[in-house]
C-alpha cells in the first residue's frame, strides 16, 4: 500500500471520516493543556507479538491532520515486532500528536491483527498447493484496509465486492429454480471475462454445477469424507474452494485433501487486534 494516488482517491475519504467521527467538534481534552501549538514526539511501543500491517495508514492519519508531522520506523508492512519493541517515533504538534493518537492506532492494530492471524492460518497451508482467501465478512467502511492486510498476512483476496466476480449462492439458486438454470442465466447475462463460481452443499449439487458448466465449485460446509468424494467426482474439471467451519485445527486436513482455495471469514472479523501503544509523549524544547 503505497502512498499518493491512492490514498488521495481510495484511503483518505475513509480517514477522514475516522477523525470526524473522534474529533467531533474538538478535542476538548488536548485544548484544556493549552499546549496545542508546541512541538513534541512520541514513541509508538509493541505490547504484543504480532505482525505489523498499516503503517502507512498510521503515518497518513498525522499528515492529514499536520502536513508537516512525520512518522519515522526502520519497520515496514509485513515485518514481526516482538512485544516492548520501539515501532517507531511521531512527531508534530501536540494537538496532532494527541487528537490522532486512537485514530491511527485503531487502524494499525485492527490491520496488524488481521496480517498476524493470516500468517498464522497461511503458515499451516504452505506445504499445500491449497490457497487461504479472505471473505466479503468485513468490517463496514474497512475493506479496502482489512483485504490489504490479508495479503500482507500472506493471503489472497477472493472478490472485493459484488461487482467483482458471479458467484450463484443457495439463494440465487432458489430465485432461478436450479443450479443448471443459475448457470445459464449467468452465462448469458455475465460479462464473458467472469468466471461463475457456484455453491454446493452435497454431491448432487456439485454433479449438476459440473454438469452446468460451472467454473469454481464451492463446497460449502462439507466434511472431509464429503470433500474428498467431492474432489473425486470433479476430476480437476473445475476449480475448487472449500467454506464454512474452516478452524486452524482443520486447515492441514484440507490441504492433505487437495482442494485450491479454501476461503475463511474469520481471518477478517475474528482477528484479535495486535496490542500497540503510543506512549512517552516529549514536548520539544524551544531553542
Amino acid at each position: 500500500m503505497s502512498s499518493g494516488v491512492i490514498f488521495k482517491l481510495d484511503l483518505d475519504p475513509y480517514i477522514t471520516m475516522a477523525l470526524r467521527e473522534d474529533i467531533s467538534w474538538g478535542d476538548v481534552s488536548t485544548e484544556a493543556t493549552g499546549l496545542q501549538e508546541k512541538r513534541a514526539r512520541v514513541q509508538l511501543m509493541a505490547k504484543g507479538e504480532g505482525i505489523l500491517c498499516g503503517l502507512e495508514v498510521f503515518r497518513r492519519v498525522f499528515t492529514l491532520l499536520e502536513e508537516e508531522s512525520s512518522f519515522e520506523t526502520p519497520f515496514k508492512d509485513g515485518d514481526r515486532v516482538e512485544k516492548g519493541q520501539l515501532i517507531g517515533v511521531v512527531r508534530g504538534k501536540v494537538e496532532t500528536l494527541l487528537s490522532g493518537e486512537r485514530t491511527a492506532l485503531n487502524y494499525l492494530q485492527r490491520m496488524s491483527g488481521i496480517a498476524t492471524l493470516t500468517r498464522t492460518y497461511s503458515d499451516i497451508l504452505k506445504p499445500y498447493k491449497t490457497v487461504l482467501l479472505d471473505t466479503r465478512k468485513t468490517t463496514p467502511n474497512m475493506r479496502i484496509f482489512e483485504k490489504y492486510a490479508v495479503r500482507v498476512g500472506g493471503g489472497k483476496n477472493h472478490r472485493y465486492n459484488l461487482s467483482d466476480g458471479v458467484m450463484l449462492k443457495d439463494n440465487h439458486i432458489d430465485a432461478c429454480g436450479s443450479i443448471t438454470e443459475a448457470v445459464k442465466r449467468a452465462r448469458a447475462h455475465a460479462p464473458f471475462v467472469r468466471k461463475i463460481e457456484v455453491e454446493t452443499e452435497n454431491l448432487d449439487m456439485v454433479a449438476e454445477a459440473l454438469e452446468a458448466g460451472a467454473d469454481i465449485i464451492m463446497l460449502d460446509n462439507m466434511d472431509n469424507e464429503t470433500m474428498k468424494k467431492a474432489l473425486a467426482l470433479i476430476g480437476g474439471r473445475a476449480e475448487t474452494e472449500c467454506s464454512g467451519n474452516i478452524t486452524q485445527e482443520r486447515l492441514r486436513e484440507i490441504g492433505e485433501i487437495g482442494v485450491d482455495y479454501v476461503s475463511s471469514g474469520a481471518i477478517t472479523y475474528g482477528a484479535p487486534v495486535l496490542d500497540l501503544s503510543m506512549k512517552h509523549l516529549t514536548v520539544e524544547r524551544e531553542t
